[in-house]
């Protein structure tokens, strides 16, 4: 299948920040069988995150509040990146920033490495909201999106597809989505996880100790397929050039895969599932594409949407 210039052979990717940069999740299956490796986002300088505790279950899903804990651009292309190729993986980068510059220098960094030859993407992470500064959460604000989008595909080469990760916690997403687009950015990642909040009540106190953090898992599922949906809408009446969607949020098996893709995703990431499944990004592809082939659909471009030309 492919994403912007790039030809993957499996629609199928882990989400960023659910199964660290490979090595861990190597354990258990080759990750050459992904279509992608997504990596945890990685930033200019090494973050120790937010304080403990980080993490809290809820009813369908968890919350966390790492806040982008991690070693560093540096330390990520000469140890994980090139780690990444030696094991053969196609990656996708995730990037983060404080700042819209330090976006543009965490992709010049990582376009100058030795291992640059096994990205085969990067996804520039507008959207995470487990962080201390909203203000960094650049995806609530289209002009703030632009402007980041634009000066990392300018630090990259032309053929290296650009995906801007989306927040749902917005009020038009579709706003959103067609200013990354004009500023550059090749397809679009979908969604992020939302802003959320737990607290516990013998305590009578916020579970986390960043107070907010990101919710994922099945219970962000139907969100992400309505974002897919009305992007996908745009793009085919004419409001938002076509370009491929990957969709995440809550997927756990091949029907969920099923319905991003009916709802506008070309590819699909498995993220929270991986918890308890460490197989669960190669299980859930190969679900999927028993399910395309029970429909009658030869190839997943033609599942791509099939929602739409079916309303009532």
């Amino acid at each position: 299948m492919r994403l912007g210039s790039v030809t993957l052979p499996s629609p199928m990717m882990t989400a960023s920040g659910c199964a660290a940069n490979g090595r861990e999740l190597a354990r258990f299956f080759d990750i050459r069988e992904l279509g992608a490796f997504v990596t945890k986002s990685v930033m200019a300088d090494p973050r120790s995150g937010r304080g403990t505790p980080r993490m809290a279950e809820t009813p369908a899903g968890m919350l966390n509040s790492i806040g982008l804990q991690g070693p560093g651009i540096s330390a990520f292309v000469d140890k994980d990146l090139a780690w990444l190729k030696q094991a053969g993986a196609r990656t996708l980068v995730s990037i983060a920033g404080n700042t819209s510059g330090e976006f543009a220098d965490v992709a010049a960094t990582l376009r100058s490495s030795d291992a640059f030859d096994a990205v085969v993407g990067v996804e520039v992470n507008i959207s995470c909201p487990n962080v201390a500064n909203r203000g960094l959460v650049f995806a609530c604000d289209p002009m703030a999106s632009a402007k980041v989008v634009a000066l990392v595909r300018e630090q990259l080469p032309r053929d290296t597809p650009v995906f801007a990760k989306l927040t749902p916690d917005v009020t038009d997403i579709v706003g959103v989505a067609q200013a990354c687009v004009k500023a550059g950015a090749d397809g679009l990642t979908m969604i992020n996880t939302l802003l959320g909040m737990v607290i516990d009540t013998d305590r009578l106190r916020p579970q986390v100790a960043g107070v907010t953090g990101g919710l994922s898992g099945p219970a962000i599922r139907p969100v992400a397929v309505r974002a897919i949906w009305q992007t996908r809408a745009a793009m085919l009446e004419g409001r938002l050039p076509t370009v491929p969607i990957i969709g995440v949020g809550g997927v756990r098996n091949g029907r969920d895969a099923l319905e991003l893709v009916a709802a506008g995703a070309s590819a699909v990431q498995v993220g929270t599932a991986t918890f308890n499944d460490p197989n669960a990004p190669v299980r859930v592809g190969r679900e999927l594409a028993e399910l395309l082939q029970d429909k009658g659909f030869e190839r997943l471009t033609d599942a791509v949407g099939v929602a739409h030309g079916r309303l009532a």
